[in-house]
C-alpha cells in the first residue's frame, strides 16, 4: 500500500519553484490530504521529460492547479448526491436554469454539478432550434415536455428564457411574441412551484466582454472546441450593448421573490463552478447536510437578482449606459 502523501509533499517532490505555484497554494492550504498521488507524479514526470524547463514548469502548475481544484469541489459533489437522494426519498423534483451569455461557462459548470449524480435520477436538456412545428405551438411546450418526473432532477442549458434573451437580440421572435412571452413567463413559473413538490431556479452566468472575447478566439483556434462556436457567438461580441439590454429587462421583469434570479460572476471559471453548487445546495432543503463544510456563497461571484438590477441601475445614472 502507498503511503498517504499530503499535496505540499506533492509539490515538493515535483520541485516547483514558489514563484511558480502561488497560484495553487491557497487552494492546498485549504483542502485534506488524499492518498495515493503516485499515478498523478508519474504521469506529470512523463510528460515533463519531453517539454523544456519553462514549459515543464507551467505545465505542472497548471495540471496541479486543475487537480488541486477538482478535489476542492469533491466534498461539495458528495454534498449534491445527498440532495438528489433526498429529492428521490421524498418524490421532489428541482428544475434548474442555466442561463446567460455565450462562453459564460454554463456547460462546464453543469457537467460539475452532474459528475457523481445517478445518472438515473437526473437529466441534462439543451434543446436546439424549434422545428416549423414547434414554432406553431406556445413557446414553453416544448421545455415543459422536459419537465422533472418525482424524484428527479432537470438541468436546462439555455432554457425559455431563451426568448427573452437570444431570440430578441437575434430577431429570432416578433416584438409582440416577445412581449406576450415577457408578460405570462412568471406565471408559468409560478404555477409550476405551486405544488410545492418542485423548486425551480434561475441562473444567469455573467462574463465580461474581455473574457468572452479570448474564450471565443480559444474556441477558433482549438479544434476540440471549434464545435462550440454558433451563428450568435459570431455576433455576441458585436451585440453585446444589446445582450445587457436585453438581461436588463428580463431582471426587471421576471425576477420575483418567488421565482428569483442569481447572477453568477463567471470570469473565474473554477469559483464560478464552486459558487454556483453552493448556491444550489443552499436554495434546496435535504436531508443529511454536512456541519463542516463552508456554505456560505462569495458575495463577488453570487449576486442576487434585485441587487444585479440596482447595480445596473447605478452604472446606468453614472455612466449614461449599462457597463456590464
Amino acid at each position: 500500500m502507498v503511503a498517504k502523501t499530503t499535496k505540499k509533499q506533492v509539490v515538493a517532490e515535483l520541485e516547483i519553484p514558489e514563484s511558480a505555484t502561488s497560484r495553487i497554494r491557497a487552494v492546498v492550504e485549504r483542502v485534506e490530504p488524499l492518498d495515493d498521488h503516485a499515478s498523478v507524479i508519474e504521469q506529470i514526470h512523463a510528460v515533463q521529460e519531453g517539454l523544456k524547463k519553462k514549459d515543464r514548469k507551467e505545465l505542472t502548475d497548471a495540471a496541479l492547479t486543475k487537480y488541486f481544484r477538482s478535489e476542492v469541489l469533491k466534498p461539495y459533489q458528495a454534498e449534491l448526491i445527498k440532495l438528489q437522494q433526498h429529492l428521490e426519498r421524498t418524490n421532489r423534483k428541482a428544475i434548474i436554469l442555466f442561463d446567460g451569455r455565450d462562453a459564460s461557462g454554463k456547460g462546464g459548470t453543469i457537467r460539475r454539478v452532474v459528475r457523481y449524480m445517478n445518472e438515473k435520477r437526473y437529466r441534462v436538456i439543451a434543446l436546439g432550434k424549434p422545428t416549423d412545428i414547434q414554432r406553431t405551438e406556445l413557446h414553453m411546450k416544448r421545455y415543459i415536455e422536459h419537465f422533472p418526473h418525482a424524484g428527479e432532477i432537470v438541468l436546462f442549458d439555455r432554457s425559455w428564457y431563451n426568448r427573452a434573451l437570444v431570440e430578441p437580440v437575434m430577431g429570432f421572435c416578433t416584438k409582440a411574441q416577445y412581449k406576450r412571452f415577457m408578460d405570462k413567463v412568471v406565471g408559468y413559473e409560478e404555477r409550476i412551484i405551486a405544488d410545492r413538490m418542485t423548486s425551480l431556479m434561475k441562473l444567469y452566468f455573467s462574463v465580461s466582454k474581455d473574457e468572452q472575447a479570448l474564450r471565443f478566439k480559444r474556441r477558433k483556434n482549438d479544434p476540440l472546441r471549434q464545435w462550440k462556436l454558433s451563428e450568435v457567438d459570431l455576433q455576441a461580441q458585436e451585440l453585446w450593448g444589446d445582450f445587457t439590454k436585453a438581461k436588463y429587462r428580463l431582471l426587471k421583469k421576471t425576477h420575483t421573490k418567488s421565482t428569483p434570479w442569481f447572477i453568477i460572476r463567471s470570469d473565474d471559471k473554477a469559483l464560478a463552478r464552486l459558487e454556483t453548487i453552493k448556491l444550489i445546495l443552499n436554495q434546496i432543503k435535504y436531508a443529511g447536510r454536512s456541519r463542516t463544510l463552508d456554505f456560505t456563497p462569495n458575495p463577488d461571484i453570487v449576486i442576487p437578482g434585485d441587487k444585479e438590477l440596482k447595480m445596473m441601475q447605478k452604472q446606468k445614472r453614472k455612466h449614461g449606459k449599462f457597463i456590464r
